[in-house]
């Protein structure tokens, strides 16, 4: 019979593994061009990490904010959160897309998208208690047919682990946080079982929308009771009541679809209203950064492109005239003609040396077999 010790162990790495798979967002795509998030998984260790768009969060586990904190800052950002230096361009009217490294398909929920006003002085210094969030975008039960139904997170999952919103045309330009977040449903059957994931982005939101919607403070999106937290999705289900305030008038579900890269776009500071892009390397796939670079994330190779006419994507110039040093003949070249030849000559050597052992063996095996 297993042992004390050996049960502990393995429930230890059942939760971590289940720790493990929940998932964060990596970066934010407006119109090809990439914009970082926070990464837990290099950020919170680095002396000095890069300025991004996304908050930081000390969610290090990947792990989400319980019902009994739907009362405490937590919920509005994530654990422990605080301001992005720096924020992204995007035009009211235009997409969003928002890749998430990995999601596990049993954290069946809704996905839900808030903005709030962060004022004239812009995001990065914003009280996050203050924010007002309104509703801009929700997708709850897609399918509830046959339990535990298709929702919103299963969309995401079919689109790559991504999430596509439309900032509402109507919006007034100026500083916003987007509060992206999903909720997962998988064991909110009983108390305090709801699993909340909220994501924040800093944004400077332009064009000529004078809608300024009135909003809910974070500490009140939620409580424990609400008839969408603590709810049973393994049953025939027919509707599903998505928590928080009802979608802003001119607020739009788009269709969602996976979204291509293709520039890497820094983070802007201040009240900067520039974006600023480089070419995204064709060869590049992977989805997280390395702990030291301080390029956008990029997501993995898509196929469907966000349309847009209203914004393209600008190139960083260049400030030399020069040819990249790739490009020139390498003074070694001849030298480096005869390392590979010394290099083919030293591996025929070492096969002719290992033939010679082999024979050697046989042969000590023959003489073994006279003897």
């Amino acid at each position: 019979m297993p042992s004390f010790t050996s049960k502990s162990l393995l429930t230890a790495l059942v939760g971590a593994a289940s720790v493990a798979a929940h998932g964060h967002v990596t970066n934010i795509v407006i119109n090809g061009d990439s914009y970082q998030g926070y990464d837990i998984n290099s950020f919170p260790y680095s002396a000095n990490p890069p300025v991004v768009v996304g908050w930081t969060a000390s969610n290090t586990d990947n792990g989400f904010v319980a019902p009994d904190a739907f009362s405490s800052a937590d919920i509005i950002c994530h654990r422990n959160s605080a301001n992005a230096k720096g924020h992204a361009v995007v035009k009211a009217g235009d997409k969003i897309s928002i890749q998430w490294d990995t999601w596990p398909e049993s954290h069946h929920g809704p996905v839900i998208d808030y903005l709030a006003n962060c004022g004239a002085a812009g995001c990065e210094t914003v009280e996050k208690t203050a924010l007002e969030f309104f509703k801009i975008d929700e997708v709850g039960l897609v399918d509830g047919s046959a339990a535990p139904g298709k929702w919103g997170s299963d969309q995401l999952i079919e689109n790559g682990n991504s999430w596509l919103v439309q900032i509402p045309e109507n919006i007034a330009p100026g500083f916003y946080v987007l509060r992206h977040e999903i909720i997962a449903l998988h064991s909110a059957g009983d108390a305090n079982g709801a699993q909340n994931y909220p994501q924040c982005f800093n944004l400077q939101v332009t064009g000529s929308g004078t809608e300024k919607p009135a909003g809910v403070k974070g500490t009140e999106l939620y409580t424990p009771n609400d008839e969408g937290i603590r709810f049973n999705i393994y049953r025939s289900l027919t509707s599903y009541p998505v928590p928080g305030p009802a979608p802003i008038k001119g607020a739009v579900n788009v269709q969602q679809a996976r979204s291509a890269i293709t520039a890497s776009a820094t983070a802007l500071t201040g009240l900067a209203n520039a974006p600023v892009a480089t070419a995204a390397p064709a060869t590049t796939t992977a989805a997280a950064p390395a702990a030291t670079t301080t390029s956008a994330v990029v997501a993995a190779p898509t196929t469907t492109l966000i349309p847009s006419t209203t914004k393209a994507v600008t190139v960083a110039p260049t400030t030399t005239t020069a040819a990249p040093q790739a490009t020139q003949p390498a003074k070694g070249g001849c030298r480096g003609g005869r390392n590979q030849k010394k290099r083919r000559a030293a591996r025929r050597a070492a096969a002719a040396a290992a033939r010679e052992a082999a024979l050697a063996r046989r042969h000590a095996r023959d003489v073994a077999f006279l003897d």
